[in-house]
């Protein structure tokens, strides 16, 4: 920012300029100061900030939804954390993967196009191991992959992938199709070199090992639905008719919840010689009246006082009132 001038000092700089003993071309002139950012036309930057913004919020949520699904299929502890969301080119991607490696190629309707989802050797090679009685520990020799490997990863992966539909799901109905599996990179030849790609980088850590897992999902997929990939979509207050649905599911979920419903109708003290020497057809005095409300406990709290009967063959209770639990004695 350039120095403001005080009044006696432009007085100065006019009366210098009228004298003659300052020239026009040698008054300062503020500084232009530009600020060149390099853009890169062969790598356009098609996805805006608040896109990959919500595919990292889509997939921090997908990372602990596969935590808990390899973890139920290794039976051991698998922890998945989102490294990175970025935008490169499909040739960067390829060349940043392992010769071999485990890619599979699936769909993602409504997106079109094909996404690819890449697993490495050593995530591989743990996960065999693991499912064949192994502990998974220890360094695994680079090879190539056997039928059987393929056929192993080919269920674990369907199972990943599946998941996607969970993470989508509040954003986007998906639905996952797999349509292959490739293990030299280079031969995949679904997009062309220069297509702007979005790179979500796992890290996963299984046993005493750390490796990475990678989804590269196409701009040219994503890009009918690029309106939803802004956060604020996903809050909007208008639509009354997505609001009114799920609060519906939720109290359909919640009525499903199976509750335990007992009541006490009076307790008694007795002496240790006493219970020993009860007998059939012994009565235990209550310290409640036949006329006193009980107390229904639901999971053990007390919440209702109600009046015992029979209701036709069965006896039942009759909901007197609702237990104000600032209020200790029921007057």
């Amino acid at each position: 920012m350039a120095d403001v001038l005080s009044q006696s000092e432009i007085d100065a700089l006019l009366s210098a300029l009228s004298a003659g003993e300052l020239t026009p071309d040698e008054v300062p002139k503020e500084e232009e100061k530009q600020k060149v950012k390099p853009y890169d036309f062969r790598s356009p930057q098609k996805f805006s900030k608040d896109h990959i913004r919500t595919l990292e919020l889509i997939h921090d949520n997908y990372a602990r939804i596969i935590s808990n699904y390899l973890t139920a299929q290794m039976r051991t502890n698998v922890k998945v954390k989102i490294e990175s969301v970025q935008q490169i080119t499909y040739e960067e991607f390829i060349h940043s993967v392992p010769n071999p490696t485990i890619l599979t190629v699936f769909r993602m309707p409504p997106l079109s196009g094909s996404v690819l989802f890449e697993t490495n050797p050593q995530f591989v090679f743990e996960i065999i191991d693991v499912l064949l009685g192994g502990k998974g520990g220890g360094k695994h020799r680079l090879r190539e992959f056997t039928d059987i490997d393929k056929n192993i990863i080919k269920v674990v992966n369907s199972g990943l992938i599946s998941n996607l539909r969970l993470a989508w799901e509040d954003v986007l109905e998906v639905q996952t199709e797999i349509e292959g599996l490739e293990t030299n990179p280079a031969l995949n030849q679904t997009l062309a070199p220069n297509e702007p790609v979005a790179l979500i980088t796992f890290s996963v850590e299984l046993g005493r090992g750390s490796t990475f897992l990678n989804i590269c999902i196409p701009y040219l997929s994503i890009e009918k639905v690029l309106d939803k990939l802004v956060v604020q979509y996903w809050f909007q207050e208008n639509d009354e008719d997505i609001v009114k649905e799920s609060r519906e599911k939720l109290r359909e979920r919640l009525n499903i919840v199976s509750m335990e419903l007992s009541a006490v109708l009076g307790t008694a003290t007795i002496t240790v010689d006493e219970f020993l020497n009860l007998n059939i057809g012994d009565v235990i005095t209550l310290n409640e009246k036949t006329s006193s409300p009980v107390k229904l406990m639901v999971d053990g709290k007390p919440y209702y006082y109600g009046k015992p009967g029979t209701l036709g063959k069965n006896m039942g209770i009759q909901i007197l009132d609702i237990i104000d639990k600032d209020v200790e004695n029921y007057g």
